[in-house]
């Protein structure tokens, strides 16, 4: 393994996962364009996601089959006029339709973590898998930030302009360098996909583990996507740029994902993961409570990143260790899972500030991280020997 290659993987990740999170907090200028209510903006969050588990379903079992610098060339291509047709929308359904489009086609970093898991000997794998996911959790946070000064500055449309060309430079730079990569499957398209289902069937770490993300991010996302919405109603009525702030104060876990990989690596993933949702829970505690002031937002929102990222990299450190010659599949149903989650969280979140505003965005993290620990406190699941691949 070269590290370089996992660095070039990493920052692809990083990059692409961007697109997925530019609206949240951008929202509110949505909803001024098109004179539209902030629960109808808050759509283009939502199927976003929706469009990224669609996505991810579709496509990231493919790189078990085909040469996963072929795929990553494709959907970056289609990434790019996704994020154009974004930029051009007209009105309101038209955003709606594009923002599907771009979390349908942003599925890019979930093909380069198995390829990373891949790259790297059994022994190093959390490590490897903490680092690109490290830089996927810089690229979801620093998105927020770039996003809601470009939104200040210049404009929405400017920012979506501008990931579209990010996506054909990138495409250019990895055709020259990522590694050659040999698939592991041999097959249809059909026997892939069905072997999706005999996974889930065949290996109870992958069911517990796809639960617990899908509950965690579905906590995260809840609160994320009415965080423009809350930052607008504070007194002070914060725009865009400070709730693009907020990205830069979750560095605090960009900087632990890698150590949270080494400790798996080393431990017991299964501790951090239960470790992780009681401090989701304990984070949503804190935010019900000093949630009224800006301080205690940032607090919140610096130990909610923390402790659900943790969780993340333990579940996928958990999930590349079943079996070697399906990580993208195992991949696949994990990410799958949790951005249902995370669509389900988001609506929910948008609903709760509707009625109820705050506090009742910070019921449903409650409820959804509560059920997280629930499935953890079930006969535990047994922990699969990985193989070699």
């Amino acid at each position: 393994m070269r590290r370089f290659d996992i660095w070039i993987l990493a920052v692809a990740c990083g990059v692409v996962v961007a697109n997925n999170y530019y609206n949240q907090p951008l929202l509110v200028d949505f909803a001024e364009t098109f004179q539209v209510t902030q629960r109808e903006a808050g759509n283009a969050s939502i199927v976003t996601q929706a469009g990224y588990a669609i996505g991810m379903l579709l496509f990231v079992p493919l790189g078990d089959m085909i040469d996963r610098r072929l795929l990553i060339g494709a959907l970056l291509l289609a990434s790019a006029g996704a994020l154009a047709a974004t930029a051009l929308a007209p009105s309101l359904p038209w955003l709606i339709v594009a923002c599907f489009a771009v979390g349908f086609t942003s599925v890019v970093p979930q093909v380069t973590v198995p390829f990373a898991a891949h790259l790297a000997p059994p022994q190093e794998r959390g490590r490897a898998v903490g680092t690109v996911l490290g830089a996927l959790l810089c690229g979801i946070l620093l998105s927020r930030t770039v996003a809601g000064f470009v939104g200040a500055e210049w404009g929405w449309r400017a920012m979506y302009w501008i990931a579209a060309g990010v996506m054909i430079v990138l495409l250019l730079v990895l055709s020259v360098l990522l590694p050659k990569d040999r698939p592991s499957f041999e097959g249809r398209y059909g026997a892939l996909m069905a072997s999706l289902g005999r996974l889930v069937r065949e290996q109870p770490v992958l069911r517990q583990t796809s639960s617990i993300g899908a509950l965690q991010f579905g906590a995260f996302s809840a609160c994320w996507t009415t965080l423009a919405f809350h930052l607008d109603a504070m007194p002070a009525r914060y725009g865009s740029d400070v709730a693009g702030l907020f990205g830069v104060i979750g560095v605090v876990a960009m900087l632990i994902t890698p150590q949270v990989g080494r400790l798996a690596d080393r431990g017991s993933p299964h501790l951090t993961v239960l470790l992780s949702s009681i401090a989701v829970l304990v984070t949503f505690l804190l935010l019900a409570v000093v949630g009224g002031s800006l301080w205690g937002m940032i607090a919140g929102f610096v130990l909610l990143d923390v402790a659900v990222q943790s969780g993340h990299v333990s579940n996928m450190t958990r999930n590349v260790g079943l079996k070697a010659d399906a990580m993208s599949r195992l991949n696949t149903v994990y990410m799958v899972s949790r951005f249902i989650g995370g669509a389900v969280g988001s609506a929910m979140g948008n609903l709760a500030w509707s009625l109820w505003h705050w506090p009742g965005v910070c019921a449903v993290g409650l409820l959804l991280s509560a059920l997280a620990i629930a499935v953890q406190l079930r006969p535990r699941a047994p922990s699969a020997k990985p193989l070699m691949p």
